[in-house]
């Protein structure tokens, strides 16, 4: 599914939950490659190559976090979940479309054996042959098939920045292998599944749009293809009550698609998201089922993506909380810390309950400095958890919000209890006693 269209720092001290205290002004105003270096969540190298950041380990544990949850809901929606190569030989893209479409943006062919190989800048040719791989009848439609997978596009090098334009992706990719009846519910509820995600994720869409073709000879030439997939995607959105508008030339080279739009902190918009109807690559690869009256017949795919690439997803991601995620999102979720060494077992201990828990938590001690300056450097993480001499002879936990809130002194168990109830949540709210 095509996505639309520096040197870095050294690594900070990856033991400590940032490298200095953020004006409240950094956190919402910077954009994510100044922030995320900052938080040490990613960063880049000239060795590596422009376009290709690596992850640090909290940016790390944030991609993971994220990846987690999205397998989860389309495991939910019914999504089954495959693997495919990242190399595919130039046939391949010459039968979907993309080498007479889409060549100017994929890496040149490398000699293999005698063949030419290809590094993919798609996954749906390698699930149309994944589909195409066994019999299908009309009673396994739709066939929801997804993958979490790498893509690589041949960007130049003045367009490259941070996470959002990149050379080497991450995808949350599927496909939807169904008949003509099934193609815009089916839309619909991968719609839905998008504005489900946006809402855990703490993130609002800019504007919705509906991406037909333009001018020109990067379009599959197939009119009547396009009319019946531009109205289905039409029904879709006016079915899910969401204003869109219509972008002439926006269009993948095999049909029309929804974006939806995502803007940083500069407003510059960019696709987050992705719902295309296709009838083109079907045919292409000559995919059928069998129908009820045994003949063969051809199904539709429906290309969706809910966070798009990952490494846009986070980028918006920082921009949008500037660095303090939603608790379940959060690279460190509970940092303890203990006013003196005297309690430093304590808070060692506490922690211990957090990663029983499930929860990403670590001790910050004196050897940090002082409580403040503790305090202080952990402001971005949801739960700081202070225990004092009368804390750690009590077994109890003087805990901290991040929102500044500070609810009354809990036992130790109870204030693991309920903060792991509420990172289950996967919402935006930090305590139990709050709506939302």
């Amino acid at each position: 599914m095509p996505l639309s269209r520096s040197p870095g720092s050294s690594a900070p001290g990856l033991r400590h939950v940032v490298t200095r205290s953020l004006s409240t002004e950094e956190t919402t105003m910077a954009d994510h490659r100044k922030l995320g270096r900052e938080l040490g969540l990613f960063d880049t190298d000239p060795l590596m190559g422009a376009g290709l950041p690596y992850w640090l380990p909290e940016g790390a544990v944030l991609r993971h976090t994220l990846e987690e949850y999205i397998r989860e809901a389309e495991r939910q929606a019914g999504y089954r979940h495959v693997y495919s190569p990242v190399l595919g030989k130039r046939e391949l893209y010459e039968i979907s479309g993309h080498w007479a479409h889409y060549s100017e943006d994929m890496f040149p062919p490398m000699e293999l054996g005698g063949e030419e190989v290809v590094l993919r800048p798609s996954m749906c040719p390698h699930h149309a042959l994944i589909y195409r791989s066994r019999a299908h009848s009309y009673r396994e439609l739709p066939l929801r098939m997804a993958e979490l997978g790498g893509m690589y596009r041949s960007e130049l090098s003045g367009v490259l920045g941070g996470l959002t334009r990149v050379r080497a992706i991450q995808l949350n990719d599927a496909h939807i292998f169904c008949t003509e009846e099934q193609a815009a519910e089916e839309a619909l509820a991968a719609l839905e599944l998008i504005r489900r995600a946006y809402r855990a994720l703490g993130i609002a869409p800019s504007r919705y749009r509906l991406s037909l073709p333009g001018e020109g000879g990067k379009y599959a030439a197939r009119p009547g293809m396009w009319r019946r997939a531009a109205a289905m995607l039409a029904e879709v959105l006016d079915g899910a009550g969401v204003p869109y508008e219509k972008g002439e030339g926006e269009a993948a080279f095999y049909g029309p698609k929804i974006d939806v739009q995502v803007a940083d902190s500069a407003g510059r918009e960019a696709t987050l998201s992705t719902v295309q109807i296709d009838f083109h690559q079907p045919e292409r690869f000559g995919l059928h089922y069998i129908g009820p009256d045994g003949a063969k017949r051809r199904p539709v795919m429906v290309h969706r993506s809910v966070i798009g690439s990952v490494e846009r997803a986070v980028a918006q991601l920082i921009e949008v909380h500037g660095g303090a995620f939603p608790a379940w999102l959060a690279p460190v979720q509970v940092v303890a810390l203990p006013v003196s060494d005297a309690e430093l077992p304590c808070a060692e201990r506490f922690v211990r309950r957090c990663l029983d828990q499930g929860l990403r938590a670590e001790p910050a001690g004196p050897e940090r400095g002082s409580l403040g300056a503790r305090i202080r450097a952990a402001r971005l993480v949801p739960y700081q958890v202070v225990i004092g001499a009368r804390e750690a002879a009590g077994d109890l936990v003087a805990l901290r919000l991040r929102d500044g809130r500070r609810p009354a002194a809990l036992p130790a168990a109870e204030a693991v209890r309920r903060i792991a109830g509420v990172v289950a949540e996967r919402g935006a709210r930090l305590w139990d006693g709050e709506a939302g």
